[in-house]
């Protein structure tokens, strides 16, 4: 099994939400956080000097429902809207998205199985109990995004969701290392699905690296096999930079 290479506080880090720091689940309100997770990113929050985001497909206020207190940097709807220094603003205009949200909608009446996630600047559809239905899916959305200007569909893990052209994680991640605190570190990004290889691409890009979660094939220069074995090594490395620098401890 490969070692995760050893994080540093001259790192910048970047942490994918579903499926990386948390197990995937059957809807996406049933997600459940593990014991510790917060205190540990409250840590490497603080060691980080505040060079520590989520970069999610979720929306903000499901991120902060689920990591209360804590109210990190956070790029969400895959960089639809960007938080820093606790202000948040839109980093692209809202799309007219009424003909797809009418057409999944439409279609999850038909199909028990299918759940519709409207977002600030998006919707998501999600099949995941419902995978037989996968190609029924993509054809309704691709036919109603020819009513829709300046979108595309993303493809992610039996969800298939549209989104403003040109929003992805990895240029979330470029906009914020061009702003402190995380300017002049060395960006790590953790994800786990094909929507994160944009991340994955842009952190290695400025020389540093990515580490893919799960299986699956990947640019990711490193690989950890499940969300509990990542957030082992989390855990580790806060016990690390506290023997190091037990003061910073929160």
């Amino acid at each position: 099994m490969q070692l995760l290479p050893l994080l540093t506080t001259a790192h910048a880090l970047f942490l994918d939400f579903d499926g990386t720091l948390t197990e995937l689940a059957p809807r996406p309100e049933a997600v459940r956080v593990a014991s510790g997770l917060v205190p540990t990113l409250l840590s490497l929050y603080t060691h980080l000097e505040g060079a520590l985001a989520i970069v999610t497909g979720r929306p903000e206020a499901d991120i902060d429902g689920f990591l209360a207190p804590l109210r990190l940097p956070l790029a969400s709807e895959h960089g639809a809207q960007y938080r820093l220094a606790d202000t948040s603003l839109p980093a692209v205009l809202p799309p007219d998205l009424e003909p797809v949200l009418r057409a999944a909608y439409d279609l999850a009446a038909r199909n028990p199985g299918l759940l519709v996630e409207p977002k600030r600047v998006s919707v998501a559809l999600h099949y995941r109990q419902a995978p037989q239905l996968a190609a029924l899916c993509h054809d309704t959305l691709v036919r109603a995004m020819r009513h829709v200007e300046g979108v595309e569909l993303l493809h992610g893990k039996c969800v298939f969701e549209v989104k403003p052209r040109g929003v992805d994680k990895g240029q979330a991640i470029a906009d914020f290392m061009t702003q402190a605190p995380f300017a002049g570190r060395l960006p790590v990004f953790v994800g786990d699905d094909v929507t994160d290889e944009a991340g994955f691409a842009a952190v290695q890009a400025l020389g540093g690296w990515g580490i893919k979660v799960g299986e699956g094939p990947t640019m990711a220069q490193h690989r950890c096999m499940t969300p509990a074995a990542l957030r082992g090594w989390l855990s580790a490395t806060r016990t690390h930079w506290n023997h190091l620098n037990p003061e910073r401890e929160p």
